[in-house]
């Protein structure tokens, strides 16, 4: 599919617009005598989450993005200072800062892209940030780092980043427990939660990492939802049908005429359309359509995959690219709109009309209003709709902060509290549900979770020394009959023989057992099982090794409690994922913190007649605080 040619739109800066940076500190001063809190939008893109925070009642001051169309999106429709800098400098961090400072900004608001780790420079910085070192100037930052730097100097009283769910997803989720960490040796209150947009009047299935830290340990409550979901038609019905590639006269300045809106949303998406402007649609414009294309969408619903197509309009291999083709449901949320629409529609085919979606539909389901335009040519204004912030949610975003701020209450505990507690839980106690996790090795561990895993107490406690005797794999083969006959004890043979055939594997390759990537491809041996060992076992130096997140049916019955959150049987490997997170942490105590967890779920926190008084999280626990005589 072509990329979409002009017409090319040109903004002019907004009236208030600031050139010089040594300006923004009396402008800001000027805007807050006017009584609007002050925010800074770092990495701002076209300026969704600013626009989201300006109806929320922010003043938005100061902007940096890297973008040069989206900038000059920006600064068209925000007073104050605007600029095309790259915050991987750590100069420009810099003096971000210091201008943020300057202004006295409250909120700071971004979403720092984030780049994937080596293992080597996540122990680096995981280093750093224990010994409360500083990172030294002459090397370029990574983008999240210059985000917390400018946090860190600037103090306001709260801070939102935004970013996709990915950033907290992977095994260490390390960028997130770091930026957790940092935040709250600051003295902010941190509050994390992957957030389904819809929730908030986005028409689309759209999800989110949002973190929200407020200053002086003030507790942050999210934004209640909204009762009903906002559909596609909802969203975009109103607007006049065109035909695929349609481009209006007069260019940039050129119309579709446009009747009025019928719906809630719709309306909403016209408030603020000046009266001259109110029966033109701006933006109104697609791509060019193939004529296998026109064919292909003819046949579609939006039930039809691209393997259902007709052969003659088929272009890619169908076992590849079965959902190359998608129409949205007019009747449903529209799938995530991202910056990829900017190269490839066919995800977005309108629901009745055989094209894919045109600008100002892109805009109306990422809630842009349609007196907001993009500068550059359509295929830039994609990117930059793809690519935001719905300004719905800064809405709600930034209404809750200043319900927080108003009227401020203290945070119940922060995650470096509740991690000192289990780690000096797990430290003074015999572990008895689950005695591996003092194992001295490995392969102590393996065969200790294979063999024996969820098998009643007296039985561990009656076959684990036998076991805990064969340090590596070579003594385990070498005592064969004795490991099947305990397993006959544990009425489980069978996992003998798994374990003698992942022994026999680790004696001829022993460097996979001190290799944290190899030794989870270990044939045999489960990720979940090859985590633990990495866990209770660092590789080398501790600062050196993994200390990957357990979301085991065990440590999330855990966190389900401890938050009052029911993340043991809904989203788990996001919601559950990062409540565990927010009770280890990410300082010394993490690993520790982490086996107290696993040892908690396996002894006290039972899924029947917990002891929830001998357990060390009792007094915080959100159950136990709503009803201490309850056994749950």
């Amino acid at each position: 599919m072509r990329l979409v040619r002009g017409p090319f739109v040109r903004l002019t800066p907004h009236p208030e617009a600031l050139a010089d940076p040594s300006d923004l500190a009396a402008y800001a001063a000027a805007a807050r005598a006017k009584g609007r809190p002050l925010a800074a939008d770092l990495f701002s893109g076209a300026g969704g989450l600013s626009l989201g925070l300006e109806a929320a009642s922010y003043q938005v001051v100061f902007a940096v993005d890297h973008d040069v169309e989206a900038v000059e999106t920006h600064r068209h429709h925000h007073g104050g200072l605007t600029v095309n800098w790259d915050l991987g400098d750590p100069d420009r961090v810099r003096q971000v800062a210091e201008l943020v400072t300057a202004a006295g900004v409250e909120l700071l608001v971004g979403g720092p892209p984030c780049q994937p780790f080596s293992k080597a420079g996540r122990s680096k910085i995981r280093h750093r940030v224990r010994k409360g070192l500083r990172d030294p100037y002459d090397e370029r930052r990574d983008l999240w780092r210059s985000f917390l730097e400018v946090a860190r100097t600037a103090r306001p009283q709260a801070v939102i980043m935004e970013n996709v769910p990915d950033m907290a997803l992977d095994k260490e989720m390390f960028i997130l427990r770091t930026m957790v960490h940092e935040l709250e040796s600051l003295g902010y209150a941190v509050e994390e939660r992957v957030v389904e947009t819809f929730r908030y009047g986005v028409p689309q299935f759209r999800q989110r990492l949002i973190l929200v830290a407020l200053r002086d340990g003030t507790a942050f409550e999210w934004p209640p939802e909204q009762p009903d979901k906002v559909f596609v038609w909802n969203a975009i019905g109103d607007l006049p049908p065109v035909e695929g590639g349609w481009r209006p006269k007069g260019g940039a300045e050129g119309w579709a005429d446009y009747d009025k809106p019928v719906g809630e949303f719709q309306q909403r998406m016209r408030r603020g359309v000046p009266a001259a402007d109110e029966h033109k649609v701006f933006d109104h414009i697609t791509r060019p359509v193939r004529e296998d294309d026109a064919r292909a969408f003819e046949a579609m619903d939006a039930t039809t995959s691209y393997r259902d197509l007709p052969e003659d309009v088929k272009r890619y291999r169908d076992d590849i690219f079965d959902d190359k083709y998608k129409r949205l449901d007019k009747d449903n949320l529209s799938r995530t709109i991202t910056a990829h629409i900017a190269k490839d529609g066919y995800w977005y085919i309108h629901p009745e009309q055989n094209r894919t979606l045109t600008v100002r539909e892109a805009a109306r389901l990422q809630t842009f209003p349609d007196w907001f335009r993009f500068a550059g040519p359509p295929s830039a204004a994609f990117r930059q709709i793809g690519n935001a912030v719905p300004p719905m949610l800064g809405e709600h975003l930034g209404q809750a902060v200043r319900r927080a701020l108003e009227d401020p209450r203290p945070a119940t505990h922060f995650t470096r509290d509740v991690a000192a507690l289990l780690a000096g839980w797990f430290d003074s106690r015999e572990v008895r549900g689950i005695p591996w996790l003092r194992a001295e090795t490995r392969w102590q561990v393996i065969q200790g979770e294979i063999l024996l895993d969820r098998s009643p107490a007296d039985l561990v406690r009656f076959i684990w020394p036998v076991v805990r005797q064969w340090r590596q794999p070579q003594d385990t083969a070498l005592n064969e009959a004795t490991l099947v006959e305990v397993s006959r004890w544990a009425s489980r043979t069978a996992r003998a023989g798994t374990i003698l055939e992942i022994a026999a594997r680790l004696a001829d390759h022993p460097q996979q057992l001190r290799d944290d990537d190899a030794l989870r491809k270990v044939p045999g041996l489960t990720e979940a099982v090859a985590d633990l060992a990495v866990l209770v076992i660092p590789a080398g130096d501790d600062e050196d090794s993994e200390e990957p997140v357990l979301a085991t049916k065990g440590v999330l019955r855990v966190a389900a409690r401890f938050s009052g959150n029911p993340v043991d049987r809904r989203n788990r490997l996001t919601d559950g994922r990062l409540e565990i997170a927010r009770m280890i942490g990410d300082d010394a105590d993490a690993r520790r913190a982490h086996l107290g967890l696993v040892e908690l779920a396996n002894s006290l926190c039972r899924p029947v007649e917990p002891v929830c008084d001998a357990c060390p999280l009792h007094k915080l626990c959100a159950k136990s605080m709503a009803d201490p005589q309850r056994l749950f």
